[in-house]
């Protein structure tokens, strides 16, 4: 896994969202930051509470001229679901090919109850105006990731 750093160009995507939008990372740049955060899957423990927060902090992130994308390799029709029983107001986007992860250095190997498998490793990235990295979220807790991400900006 070769995870991009503070610095680095973010690679531009295009990919659906929950409403089998197209979504493109190059419209927002120059005008919003935007926080893309991986995920694992929806609608999982971790992965609801962690895209509740950022619902709950949907106002003050707007405030802070932020856009939130969360990314996973689930299909369209389960991002669907996932924002519709979690009343979520971001996009979710499908990557099922993983290319978008793979691009941003998030896909790889895992180990859960001592079984290994390759999948998406819960990261998120701050990208600028500019659309470069401003800053790699690689330590948090699911329950507190919106108030990090949100502690860092105001900083910026």
């Amino acid at each position: 896994m070769n995870t991009l750093q503070v610095g680095d160009k973010a690679p531009l995507f295009s990919l659906l969202n929950q409403n089998n939008e197209t979504v493109q990372l190059a419209d927002y740049i120059g005008t919003k930051r935007v926080l893309v955060y991986f995920y694992p899957k929806a609608m999982t423990p971790g992965c609801t509470v962690q895209a509740q927060g950022l619902r709950d902090s949907k106002a003050k992130l707007a405030d802070l001229n932020t856009v939130v994308f969360g990314i996973s390799p689930d299909e369209v029709k389960r991002l669907d679901k996932f924002c519709v029983r979690d009343e979520l107001n971001f996009s979710l986007l499908s990557d099922v090919d993983h290319k978008v992860a793979d691009d941003f250095g998030v896909w790889g190997l895992k180990k859960f109850m001592g079984r290994e498998y390759d999948g998406i490793h819960r990261l998120s990235f701050l990208i600028g105006l500019d659309g470069n990295i401003e800053h790699v979220f690689n330590k948090f807790k699911t329950k507190n990731h919106h108030e990090v991400v949100i502690d860092i900006i105001d900083k910026l």
